[in-house]
C-alpha cells in the first residue's frame, strides 16, 4: 500500500462561505455551552469574569420568545462560532439592546457583520428601529465593529464602557476602493 505524502499540501482555510447563519433554537443549548471562548472574550462580552458561558445566559436564550428577545447563530461543523441577540426595551418598544459573541478563532474575520445584518432584518420586521449597544472600552474589536458598521454612530462613555444608539437598517458596507491603474 502506498502512503500519501501530504507534506506539500496546503491547509484549507475555512471562510464565511462555509458558515451557516440561522435563528437560535432549542437544540442549540449544548452547542452554546461548548462555544470556544477565552476568559478575556467572556469578560468583554459579559462585563465580568466568568470561566464559561454563564448559565443564566444559556437559560435566557433557551426561554426566549422569538419576538421581544431573539438571536441568530453562526454554525460551522455543527458548532456555534458566533451569536448575535437582541432584547427589546420594555419602555421603548422600538428599541432593543444588541450583543454579539464570536469565538476567539473567528474574531476579526467579518462574522459579526452578517450576524448583525440578519438579526437587524428580523428585528425590523418586528417593529424595532434602533439597537442600543454597550461595549467595554478595552474591547477594541467590538468598538471597531460598531464604528465600521455604523460610521456615524456616536458613543456616550460611562465608566469603562461606551453606549451606542444604532439606527436600523444596518448601513451597507463601504465599497472597497481599488487603486487606479497608473498605466
Amino acid at each position: 500500500m502506498t502512503q500519501l505524502d501530504v507534506r506539500g499540501v496546503a491547509r484549507v482555510e475555512r471562510g464565511l462561505n462555509d458558515v451557516r447563519i440561522r435563528p437560535y433554537n432549542l437544540t442549540d443549548r449544548d452547542r452554546l455551552r461548548r462555544i470556544g471562548l477565552s476568559p478575556d472574550s467572556l469578560y468583554l462580552r459579559f462585563f465580568s469574569g466568568t470561566p464559561r458561558i454563564p448559565e443564566y445566559y444559556v437559560q435566557a436564550l433557551h426561554h426566549m420568545d422569538h419576538w421581544d428577545h431573539d438571536a441568530m447563530v453562526a454554525i460551522l461543523d455543527d458548532e456555534i462560532i458566533g451569536i448575535a441577540e437582541y432584547v427589546r426595551d420594555r419602555h421603548d418598544r422600538a428599541r432593543a439592546e444588541v450583543a454579539v459573541l464570536i469565538t476567539d478563532s473567528w474574531q476579526r474575520h467579518g462574522l459579526a457583520r452578517p450576524l448583525i445584518t440578519f438579526l437587524a432584518q428580523l428585528a425590523e420586521r418586528r417593529g424595532i428601529t434602533e439597537f442600543d449597544a454597550d461595549v467595554m472600552l478595552q474591547n477594541r474589536g467590538g468598538l471597531s465593529a460598531v464604528r465600521s458598521g455604523w460610521p456615524s454612530a456616536r458613543a456616550v462613555h460611562t465608566g469603562g464602557s461606551a453606549h451606542f444608539r444604532l439606527p436600523l437598517p444596518v448601513p451597507p458596507p463601504a465599497p472597497h476602493v481599488l487603486p487606479r491603474d497608473s498605466g
